[in-house]
């Protein structure tokens, strides 16, 4: 039969989308491999619609676990509010200097579950995925027990960096109630990860909603009716994310769903854990340099000659941004177990198409909200002010919000795929560069040697974005899939060796 013969029928097959929609992953590799060259606009219209809906049953969930774990920490220092302007500073430094800096960590280290087990799971090498799970708890505690350090004498660390002794001590006892918490993210971490590679998300969700309900109402009790103060908010904190933890522990443990990817505890876990450590590093190491950098932005601000108005402009539209941020994070979760799953799978064609998908997808979200942040650029600077001065310089920063947007439409996406293929190690040279070596002193040189302030130091920090950004495109352009599937199967021999071991013993 000639290709032409084989093509027909299979294109009459696509011309129902509840028929595409039907298709599985390597009958999609199939035609696009066969007939990806030749085919019309509209089938990949209906492909490019097969994907959306796997992507977005994805990151619908995952968006809302993203967000929520985020507004955890908000809610928090929300209520310290109630306590006086003195606590609420020490707060606010401690969940964003002490905490962000800890969760940044775990969060990047979590990243190579995604890669590893996503991997895994599309490979069906499922009985491996627990014990990645577990291998990675067990760094995640390690780390977190040199972090308890910095919580403990975040005092003196706080006061190193020019805070007030005042501010420092609130922030020292309210990062000391949050020890526990480090814990939790130990556990929480890669145990959401490891659900999040198998496609489970809506447990998830569900999960972290009824957490943040518990939260907000504890919180309220304890801070507004109790009157426990600064200590008491912080624990009430630990305590929720350990009730969360609790919750990822029980279904991963009790639910069907999870009954061949975790077989109990095993002490495979310590095995090639050498070649693991070196994937959490980078991914740890790649995901802090992403964080500390829009952190940066707001220290630095902070050294200008009018600090006040500076500060208080730029964590207003960093409000804004960190909620497009928390978006687009839910997007690059998503895309990272697309992809990972579908190389783990051997459908590099199909991770591609993946790819495709969402930047554009992400890209169209970015320019309808740059377009609602320059329309409604004073109505949203007055929704946490009425000071006319801070009003103003809160809208003439909102340009900058809007491009920021716009790339935060292409760079976490792009982060998304290094995760899911892999590339932790690259990206974090790349981060290093573009952010650190070029973006950060042209931003620094902007802000203080020229009248430009706050949106010059805010100028040269996007085009470290810019160029980051850049870089990662030519590095998705330029990559051949093919080769991703067999860098996959090596990563799962050399980081998940679970399944010839057993075979081994006889398991």
């Amino acid at each position: 039969m000639s290709s032409t013969e084989t093509y027909e029928p299979l294109l009459r097959r696509l011309h129902s989308d509840s028929q595409i929609s039907e298709k599985s992953s390597p009958e999609i590799e199939e035609l696009l491999r066969s007939h990806g060259s030749t085919v019309t606009p509209r089938w990949w219209l209906r492909l490019s619609i097969w994907e959306s809906k796997l992507l977005w049953t994805l990151s619908g969930a995952s968006i809302v676990v993203s967000v929520l774990n985020y507004m955890l920490s908000f809610v928090t220092v929300m209520f310290t509010g109630h306590l006086g302007s003195l606590e609420l500073a020490g707060a606010s430094i401690a969940a964003v200097g002490i905490q962000g800096l800890a969760y940044g960590i775990m969060l990047g280290m979590a990243s190579a579950v995604q890669t590893v087990c996503g991997q895994a799971y599309g490979a069906r090498q499922y009985s491996s995925m627990g014990i990645i799970c577990q291998r990675a708890m067990v760094l995640h505690f390690a780390a977190a027990v040199l972090l308890t350090f910095l919580y403990w004498y975040s005092g003196p660390i706080l006061k190193a960096i020019g805070q007030s002794a005042a501010i420092a001590h609130e922030g020292q006892v309210f990062a000391r109630g949050m020890i526990p918490q480090i814990y939790a993210f130990a556990l929480a971490c890669p145990m959401q990860r490891f659900l999040q590679a198998q496609n489970i998300v809506n447990p998830l969700a569900y999960m972290s909603i009824g957490v943040f309900l518990i939260h907000t109402l504890l919180t309220w009790l304890v801070v507004d009716v109790l009157d426990f103060g600064l200590l008491g908010a912080a624990l009430v904190l630990s305590f929720s994310w350990w009730l969360l933890v609790a919750a990822n522990g029980l279904y991963i443990v009790m639910s069907p769903s999870c009954k061949e990817t975790w077989t109990g505890f095993s002490a495979r876990a310590f095995r090639g854990i050498w070649p693991y450590f070196k994937l959490t590093l980078a991914s740890a190491v790649m995901l802090c340099l992403e964080i500390w950098y829009s952190q940066g932005l707001v220290v630095i601000s902070g050294l200008l000659s009018n600090p006040t108005i500076s500060l208080d402009a730029i964590s207003i539209c960093m409000y804004y941004l960190n909620w497009d941020m928390q978006f687009m994070l839910g997007l690059s979760a998503a895309i990272s177990v697309r992809v990972s799953n579908e190389l783990g799978a051997g459908n590099p064609r199909v991770a591609k198409l993946s790819v495709v998908v969402v930047n554009i997808t992400t890209i169209l979200i970015s320019l309808v909200l740059c377009v609602v942040v320059l329309v409604f650029r004073v109505v949203l600077s007055k929704a946490f002010t009425s000071d006319a001065e801070i009003i103003a310089a809160v809208s003439d920063l909102f340009p900058l919000l809007a491009v920021s947007i716009f790339l935060n439409g292409i760079q976490p996406i792009l982060s998304g795929v290094a995760i899911g293929s892999g590339w932790q190690a690259v990206v974090a040279y790349v981060n290093l560069v573009t952010y650190y070596v070029i973006g950060l002193p042209i931003g620094c040189v902007l802000g203080f040697k020229t009248s430009l302030g706050v949106a010059g130091i805010w100028w040269g920090m996007i085009a470290g974005v810019i160029l980051q950004t850049l870089t990662l495109i030519v590095l998705t352009l330029r990559t051949n899939w093919n080769s991703e599937v067999e860098n996959a199967a090596h990563r799962l021999k050399t980081s998940a060796p679970v399944n010839q071991e057993m075979a081994n013993e006889g398991v």
